[in-house]
């Protein structure tokens, strides 16, 4: 157990945590507590082959502002990887079905609204759970469909050689996606690769492969209130791709957030949502949950609890929860973007 503090936050507990997925696997998750108590918890749903330190400061900063966090690896990843991923059998649903599913178990047995935070595959898992009614509201960032297609044309050249030559040489070699070749993340299991390759072939992920479609089914049961960020500069994961792919969550209440290139006064990308440059966004999300949690604990009925996503070009307006909630105010530290002639703001 280590606990750390900085002087502009709260005391935080890290504890390490052996996870057992549902069908028994195990993994590795850490917990980031606040000293104080918490208001709800927070599950942070990594990328694909991105290990949970990487999540360590946006934890840490949740942590201290009143939320028990917990991260982790999939298996096959990080500190959950076996010793040889050579010949290690599973698929890419796994990682929502078995390992996510488990956290989610852990933490639902808290008497605490739970929120999810998404990166990337972590925002495409959700309707794989077959527990996501126990989760309050979801905030994603970065999640997409995949396709080449919806990527700009370099990024969208570059990717179809990665898949079409030098993956597949790769992978006839290794045994397994060996990711950290390129620099480009922890190596996949051969079942992620296929999985991945496959599905990233269709223009709306899994949801055109004839043998997911029962897919579509899982997905249309999700009802809880939803929040997809993309950042216009994420070449994986624009925010078409990103309309591409939540069609499938055809009836929860999603809002989506294009984030203006170098909104925080540097890019953004695909992986920068979670680097301290972007602290500013993660008030947002913090944001969300509190606006969530007023909503799930009230059924509604607060008035004061509706909260407008705001335009980048203003500040946040304050937004008021109903008493048993508190009364809540938070504004917009993000920079104003330079005016677009013959275009609005984003909303």
């Amino acid at each position: 157990m280590i606990a750390t503090a900085s002087p502009s936050t709260a005391p935080v507990v890290c504890t390490p945590v052996q996870l057992r997925a549902r069908d028994g696997y195990p993994l590795s998750a850490r917990r980031y507590q606040p000293a104080a108590g918490a208001r709800a918890n927070v599950l942070v749903a990594g990328a694909t082959g991105v290990q949970q330190r990487f999540y360590r400061p946006f934890a840490h900063y949740a942590a201290s502002k009143g939320y028990n966090v917990l991260t982790l690896d999939y298996r096959g990843i990080g500190e959950s990887r076996p010793a040889s991923l050579d010949g290690f059998a599973m698929s890419y649903l796994d990682w929502g079905r078995l390992d996510l599913a488990a956290a989610v178990d852990l933490l639902a047995q808290d008497d605490l609204p739970l929120y999810w935070v998404g990166h990337s595959h972590g925002g495409q898992a959700i309707g794989l759970l077959p527990n996501h009614a126990a989760i309050s509201a979801c905030y994603s960032l970065g999640c997409g469909a995949g396709w080449t297609g919806w990527m700009p044309t370099r990024e969208a050249l570059k990717v179809r050689a990665l898949w079409g030559a030098v993956l597949p040489l790769i992978v006839a070699c290794k045994g397994y996606m060996a990711w950290s070749l390129l620099g480009m993340g922890s190596d996949l299991p051969m079942g992620v690769y296929k999985d991945w390759k496959r599905w990233c072939a269709y223009p709306h992920y899994f949801f055109d492969d004839p043998a997911m479609a029962y897919l579509a089914e899982n997905y249309a049961s999700v009802r809880m209130p939803c929040l997809f960020a993309a950042s216009e500069d994420d070449l994986w994961a624009p925010p078409r791709s990103r309309d591409a792919f939540i069609k499938g969550y055809c009836n929860a209440p999603v809002t989506t957030l294009d984030i203006p290139s170098r909104a925080h006064g540097a890019p953004m990308g695909h992986m920068g949502y979670f680097h301290r440059s972007a602290r500013a966004l993660w008030g947002r999300v913090a944001a969300v949950a509190a606006r969530a949690r007023c909503t799930s604990r009230c059924a509604g009925v607060c008035a004061g609890a509706v909260m407008q996503v705001p335009r980048f070009d203003r500040v946040h307006r304050a937004f008021r929860l109903c008493d048993r909630c508190a009364l809540v105010r938070w504004q917009d530290q993000l920079p104003r973007p330079a005016a677009r002639s013959g275009s609005s703001a984003p909303a």
